[in-house]
């Protein structure tokens, strides 16, 4: 399974920006589909999961700000950021764990300017 992230960018703080992230093959409704962030010096963290049959799940620092959703027809995971802040600068990574295999995509650079 390869993921292809895009969507990163510069934005100033307060703006929006919406990360996506396709599968090279069907994605199903049970293969828990993430995002994580990771900056220089730290490791990756989990930013948004959606699972099947469970409410999305949120790191403190990024609920009531970002929304994750998928489209598994689509084998899309879409990330929406709103109301973006200076700490969110990031290199965000979208990841799935499928049959105990973990498989990240690339990572896309999301920088916010104060």
């Amino acid at each position: 399974v390869q993921l292809q992230a895009s969507g990163g960018g510069l934005v100033q703080a307060g703006g929006s920006l919406t990360l996506s992230c396709r599968a090279s093959r069907t994605i199903f409704s049970g293969d828990p589909m993430s995002w994580y962030r990771q900056t220089p010096g730290n490791s990756r963290i989990l930013v948004a999961r959606i699972r099947s049959g469970r409410d999305p799940e949120y790191a403190d620092s990024t609920r009531g700000r970002f929304t994750i959703f998928r489209d598994n027809a689509k084998s899309t995971v879409t990330l929406r950021m709103n109301n973006l802040k200076p700490e969110d600068t990031a290199v965000y990574y979208c990841y799935t764990r499928i049959s105990g295999y973990d498989y990240w995509g690339q990572g896309t650079q999301v920088t916010v300017s104060s």
